[in-house]
């Protein structure tokens, strides 16, 4: 094939999102996050929407909305017009715990699946020098001493509920501390601030590796070890939670916009994680992506959704 003729075929693809549609983006997209930058959402979400301008065909703007477990980003999501024009990640289970809570501020109701994109595995970590080797030493020192403390992401968050899945399992009590978000949960325990946390794979992972680690992974939440951490067990080879649990982080639209634009967006995207480089750049990054449509994000939504409502409330009685 001609250099002319692999040119031309190049622009085409990449010209098809906006010539297969009727609606495409009239101006720069807005995208919210509801965690600060440099979180692992924030992070996650900046790599994805460099990628996808060339098929959506606009600048996809990251708007950081941090605040209050991230109900200040979602609630300005769900009341975003229903133009296409705004869009946003919401992390699963934080946004169904959140919307299954009384008097909460959003539902999931209220807004439409797009597309999801990471899949990130739950992980027990303390600093590189603390005292607890294994996840055992963490489980008997917790016992014994109950005033253990660990940082999460905020009250009953994803990485909170990590660590009640691990304290209600292993039989501990212990004290959770809520920091605006993952990136402040981190840097808690990097401070010493804290003797252990859950976060997820992606968040810790420049933080574990390298000639000088600040932090040790004890346990996965998973049913089998993970290629990442092939030398760390999972809880339920310790006899803890012996299923997986982590995050996954996903697109969505508010309520009331048009399946035109919903069908767009989900081509897009859908194109852009297929793209080889940003596959290429998600690997160097560390991040699992994980495409689902919007019918299967929707599925996950509703799975999430009833877990929050039927397991997750039993952790917080």
């Amino acid at each position: 094939m001609n250099k002319k003729l692999t040119a031309f075929l190049t622009a085409a693809a990449m010209a098809l999102p906006l010539a297969a549609f009727a609606w495409t983006p009239s101006s720069d997209v807005n995208v919210i996050v509801a965690y600060k930058a440099g979180s692992g959402t924030d992070t996650g979400a900046r790599l994805l929407a460099q990628q996808a301008e060339k098929y959506v065909g606009k600048t996809l703007i990251i708007n950081n909305l941090p605040g209050a477990d991230g109900k200040i980003g979602w609630t300005e999501l769900v009341n975003s017009k229903p133009n296409g024009q705004t869009i946003g990640f919401i992390n699963l289970p934080t946004f169904t715990t959140l919307a299954t809570q009384p008097n909460a501020t959003f539902t999931t109701a209220k807004v439409i699946p797009i597309a999801n994109h990471l899949i990130e595995t739950g992980v027990v970590v303390v600093r590189a020098d603390s005292p607890y080797k294994t996840l055992k030493d963490l489980v008997k020192a917790a016992k014994a001493k109950k005033n253990l403390r660990a940082s999460t992401n905020g009250v009953k968050a994803s990485n909170h509920t990590a660590a009640q899945l691990l304290a209600t399992s292993a039989g501990f009590k212990y004290k959770a501390i809520p920091y605006g978000g993952t990136a402040d949960q981190l840097l808690a325990l990097r401070q010493g601030e804290v003797h252990f946390t859950c976060a997820k794979v992606a968040d810790i992972a420049k933080l574990v590796k390298g000639d000088k680690p600040e932090l040790r992974v004890l346990g996965v939440f998973s049913k089998t070890r993970i290629a990442e951490f092939p030398d760390v067990p999972t809880l339920g080879e310790l006899g803890y939670y012996p299923n997986w649990y982590g995050s996954a982080r996903a697109l969505v639209a508010p309520a009331g916009t048009p399946k035109d634009v919903i069908a767009f967006y989900v081509d897009a995207f859908k194109k852009t994680m297929n793209d080889p480089e940003c596959v290429a750049a998600h690997k160097k990054a560390g991040l699992s992506m994980n495409f689902m449509d919007d019918k299967e994000l929707g599925a996950l939504i509703k799975q999430q959704e009833v877990f929050c409502r039927d397991e997750i409330a039993k952790l917080y009685k």
